[in-house]
């Protein structure tokens, strides 16, 4: 069965592009942070930060009580997304610069158009998958501007790491969506992943007793924008779009990280990385061509108002 998709509202752009920007400051922000804060520490207290948050967002909005299923695809998303995926990503920008580390981590979109089209029922549309190879292709032409630089292997897996937890996370997190309020769902990830994150809690306080003052801001940051604003607009737009549609925006992070790194870190992109970045952006714009997305009706995958 075939249904026409509606075209995204202007809050769901907007929300996209909120996500999209916070995510692109984070890569840089990890980099600065990462000089005085430990990998699994600067998860923790980034994940603290959220979760308070997020408890102070979701105050007085009510709670809808998940089920057994629900509270299983909250542990996938919560134990992947949040913490494995922020302790990947801090010890990955511990061996590597804050753009390659973003150009790794973004196979992770063709990871959630491939589970999303497998598990979420949502196939594999033709524009979209053109939008995908194309977007790779300009991640690719990143890659390659930057193929001079030495690359870490151990990097390198990390990177790997992080985006497979990342695609698992927002394939499991999607049908969540259908019931519970999206506010709800981040809330409770990012509560799982600070739990996960606790045998770090030593080495937080630890670090935190020596970090300089624009570390500990760093860190703060990243958990109330990056973490709880980003995460909590992504979910919004998720309930509204279709999880490989938007898991493709996110390859616009990183000719985002670039020019952010360029400005802040004084890391000047090879010209060839500014062609990768406008393929990536040719790529999410054929993504979007078409309103008409092969849909198996699921219960669990209803968009919520």
């Amino acid at each position: 069965m075939s249904s026409p998709a509606a075209p995204p509202t202007g809050r769901t752009v907007l929300a996209v592009g909120v996500t999209v920007l916070s995510w692109a400051s984070a890569f840089v922000a990890i980099r600065g942070v990462g000089e005085d804060v430990s990998p699994g520490a600067l998860a923790l207290g980034r994940l603290l930060v959220g979760t308070a948050v997020l408890a102070v967002l979701l105050a007085g909005r009510g709670w809808v009580a998940p089920d057994r299923r629900e509270w299983a695809l909250l542990a996938v998303c919560g134990i992947g997304w949040f913490g494995v995926y922020n302790v990947a990503l801090n010890a990955a920008e511990q061996h590597l610069d804050a753009g390659t580390t973003a150009m790794l981590v973004n196979i992770g979109p063709i990871l959630i158009a491939l589970l999303a089209g497998w598990l979420l029922g949502e196939g594999f549309p033709r524009w979209l998958v053109v939008g995908v190879a194309v977007a790779f292709v300009g991640v690719l032409l990143i890659g390659l501007a930057t193929r001079g630089a030495d690359v870490d292997l151990v990097g390198v897996a990390l990177c790997v790491v992080a985006a497979v937890t990342y695609a698992i996370g927002v394939v499991a997190q999607k049908p969540l969506l259908g019931r519970l309020p999206g506010l709800q769902v981040t809330f409770t990830a990012c509560a799982i992943g600070a739990l996960c994150c606790l045998p770090w809690a030593g080495a937080l306080v630890r670090d935190l007793g020596t970090a300089s003052a624009g570390s500990v801001a760093g860190m703060v940051y990243l958990g109330v924008v990056p973490t709880a604003l980003a995460f909590s607009t992504w979910a919004y737009a998720l309930t509204r779009m279709d999880a490989g549609r938007l898991g493709v925006t996110t390859y616009l992070v990183p000719p985002l990280v670039i020019a952010l790194g360029w400005l802040l870190l004084d890391e000047v992109p090879p010209a060839l990385a500014v062609v990768g970045g406008a393929v990536c952006l040719a790529g999410v714009a054929l993504s979007r061509r078409g309103t008409r997305r092969p849909r198996t009706p699921q219960p669990e995958a209803v968009v919520a108002g």
